[in-house]
């Protein structure tokens, strides 16, 4: 097993997790980035774990993905911590969605039908049990959802955590490393070529998100259909002695969108999230801001008070589907781990054991199964 060598190319939270996976495996496991680890799609988003508040019309066929990854959080969070020495405020308040107006109430009733048909944990609450649990919330809230098993962790201090553990446990991160060619002969992988050199590699798995589909090397029928989808972010300031919000609130959706508000440890609350089809631009934009704050205001009018901290924008790695593509491609040996679109921080530890049990045994889990390359394949042949 020792002799194994896997070159992961990209060092988000889903490239890191992957080669920690498989360096506690006795896996060589090489990670290389372009740029600094967990700086690009990680590390613009908002750290939510929130399956079941999330669990949309059209998406039933991810949701057990994306449950069982949620399961696989606690135990991720803590060997994460045990090993690296990082807290990574795994918190498990719970989440909630609150409605405002009548339409909101009525569009909330058919979300908490949907959902509980699907054995979900929602709950409903009237606007006064919502204001218990949130007394800084619009006064004017009618009626929320809530549920407990939806959680949060901080994603910039998972990256810093999976640097750590990964470097421990055997594994190697060779950042500011660009792969300017994946190594393919005789429908074999044989490495990379990275800043001129070639790195030979049993196995590579592509984790390289929104840029995936830009490698050289990798034949037509092995591409990733996947694509950017920008959003833009930004945080404000809360007092150090009051942190104001409690639990991750979504707020309605309205003509611009949906804003949800994720409280912080560190007395920030994050404001999120545009979702723009906007290329490869990671530019903020004043309308982009002026929405989420709009938003926000609508549901947390203390914000128009707090300090904005930073803002920022990210593209996360959005496929044909809006699903994961996981597990092998036509070329033996290419392995893909990419596509996770607003679920990168959900997925990373069900991709990481799917991934590592492919390498390893030759198969995927059956939660992950459907989610290979195959099924661009199959819409095609119908």
């Amino acid at each position: 097993m020792a002799c194994m060598r896997v070159a992961v190319v990209g060092g988000g939270i889903i490239g890191l997790s992957t080669a920690w996976q498989l360096a506690l495996e006795g896996v060589e496991a090489v990670v290389l980035e372009r740029g600094e680890a967990g700086r690009e799609a990680t590390w613009a988003s908002a750290g939510m774990l929130a399956p079941n508040l999330e669990a949309e019309p059209g998406e039933e066929a991810l949701l057990p993905l994306l449950l069982e990854s949620g399961r696989m959080w606690p135990k991720f969070a803590e060997q994460l911590e045990e090993l690296s020495g990082i807290k990574v405020n795994y918190r498990t308040e719970g989440a909630m969605a609150v409605a405002l107006n009548r339409g909101d109430v009525e569009e909330l009733r058919f979300q908490h039908s949907f959902q509980r048909r699907l054995g979900l944990d929602v709950k409903w609450m009237d606007g006064e049990e919502a204001l218990e649990m949130e007394p800084n919330l619009n006064r004017n809230i009618l009626a929320a959802l809530y549920s407990g098993s939806d959680h949060q962790v901080d994603n910039r201090l998972v990256v810093k955590a999976l640097k750590v553990a990964l470097q421990r446990s055997g594994g190697v991160l060779k950042e500011h490393t660009e792969v300017k060619r994946i190594i393919v002969e005789g429908n074999r992988v044989r490495g990379v070529m990275a800043d001129g050199l070639v790195i030979g590699a049993d196995y590579v798995v592509v984790a390289a998100g929104a840029w995936s589909r830009r490698l050289e090397g990798i034949p037509d029928n092995a591409k990733p259909p996947v694509r950017p989808v920008k959003g833009q972010m930004l945080s404000v300031k809360t007092p150090g002695n009051n942190p104001l919000l409690t639990h991750v609130v979504w707020g309605p959706t309205r003509a611009w969108g949906m804003t949800y508000l994720v409280p912080r440890l560190d007395n920030r609350i994050l404001v999120g999230s545009t979702v723009e089809e906007m290329g490869f631009d990671k530019s903020v934009t004043a309308g982009g801001l002026m929405n989420l704050l709009r938003g926000a205001w609508e549901v947390f009018p203390p914000i128009y008070d707090l300090p904005v901290d930073e803002v920022w924008a990210g593209l996360r790695p959005g496929s044909v589907d809006d699903a994961p593509i996981l597990g092998p491609t036509e070329v033996e040996g290419l392995v893909m781990a990419v596509g996770h679109f607003r679920n990168g921080i959900l997925l990373a530890p069900i991709t990481a054991e799917a991934v590592v049990k492919y390498i390893l045994e030759g198969g995927l889990p059956e939660v992950a199964q459907p989610f290979t390359m195959n099924r661009f394949r199959k819409e095609v042949a119908k």
